[in-house]
């Protein structure tokens, strides 16, 4: 059975799919890999290094025509859809939602398509959350860049000439997202504060060091599979409020609420950016799907007021090797699940949560 891989867009995707290491478990497993001539250079690893695991090299088109399961991060382009073959199999990270239309033409093509982000999150399907090992990343690194544009010391420093007080660092959404940016930011030194419509969170956003901010009168706004649930107009008023007066003594925001499916909600406004001290920093994970804060812009910094906002459309473009040994675990572990070693074949259990819930039908 050939699994195969061509390289994404540069400009909007530098991470891939299979990594050396991972090739090389593919095929102790009995599968063929191909991946395109050049798939890791921009990552500095070589043809070579593939070819010495036991992968063969091609042609874009060749692979997508020859392969039984084709791994991807985004969905290919529509010149590239048009060489898969029936009864292929594409897995990746497709934001289903945005490009149903696209996926049934598929489909109707015979060709079965899987989305990772649909992931339940049952204890079996931890080591195939692409969402959690690459939304650890990104907290971790929307971290270290809102520190590098803070133009003051994170740590408290006690000194000859005076005390330097430590930065307090706010985090919207106590995620995997979230909770790595406190972790991050505790390490550095800095004072943490967070918050989040999911009661649960508290325990561990307090585990880490952080003081968890709660809205008086709040219920616990998560859904079964442990995600954040929209809050009701009279919750978002209480937490605009809270946030309104928290805001003013913080010097970095990191915003990482998000609902799957749906615009990220407008947490940060306007007026709360207009109040915060001049020299903060707001960054905002969530710019992709519209932000949680007010003036986000994807790819741009954006000052208002003297506060510097920042919203990038994938921050793992800046950890592309990291982000690609992680993502290639989970798709690896996802393949192994779909697969019928005995008899050969891939084998589409809907009785399987893991494989029902990220078919897309």
């Amino acid at each position: 059975m050939i699994i195969g891989s061509v390289s994404e867009s540069k400009e909007m995707e530098k991470r891939i799919s299979i990594t050396p290491e991972i090739a090389k478990k593919y095929i102790s497993n009995g599968f063929e890999i191909f991946i395109e001539k050049g798939f890791g250079l921009h990552l500095g690893i070589s043809d070579d290094e593939f070819t010495n695991e036991g992968c063969k090299i091609g042609e874009r088109e060749n692979i997508l025509e020859k392969s039984d399961i084709v791994l991807q991060l985004n969905l290919p382009d529509d010149s590239s859809l048009e060489h898969l073959k029936e009864n292929n199999v594409l897995i990746g990270n497709f934001n289903s939602n945005q490009n149903l239309e696209k996926i049934r033409k598929l489909k109707s093509n015979k060709i079965s398509v899987f989305s990772l982000e649909l992931l339940p999150r049952i204890t079996r399907a931890q080591s195939m959350d692409i969402l959690s090992s690459q939304a650890n990343l990104a907290g971790y690194k929307a971290v270290i860049d809102s520190f590098a544009k803070f133009m003051k010391a994170i740590p408290m420093m006690m000194t000859a000439a005076g005390t330097i007080s430590a930065a307090k660092v706010l985090v919207v959404g106590a995620g995997v997202a979230g909770l790595q940016a406190i972790a991050t930011a505790k390490r550095m030194g800095a004072i943490v504060f967070a918050t989040d419509v999911r009661l649960s969170s508290k325990e561990q956003v307090e585990s880490l060091g952080g003081k968890f901010l709660v809205i008086e009168g709040s219920k616990n706004l998560e859904t079964e599979g442990g995600y954040a649930k929209e809050a009701s107009e009279e919750f978002k008023k209480k937490q605009e409020d809270l946030l309104a007066e928290t805001l003013k003594k913080i010097d970095i925001v990191i915003c990482t609420a998000l609902i799957p499916g749906k615009k990220a909600p407008l947490i940060i406004k306007e007026k709360m950016i207009d109040n915060m001290k001049s020299g903060s920093v707001i960054y905002d994970l969530a710019a992709s799907q519209g932000g949680n804060a007010a003036y986000t812009k994807v790819d741009q910094i954006i000052q208002k007021n003297g506060v510097t906002i920042l919203g990038e459309k994938n921050i793992l473009n800046k950890l592309p090797i990291s982000a690609s040994n992680l993502y290639a675990k989970n798709l690896f572990n996802f393949v192994l699940n779909l697969y019928d070693n005995k008899n050969n074949k891939i084998n589409i259990n809907m009785e399987d949560e893991i494989i029902n819930k990220t078919f897309v039908k």
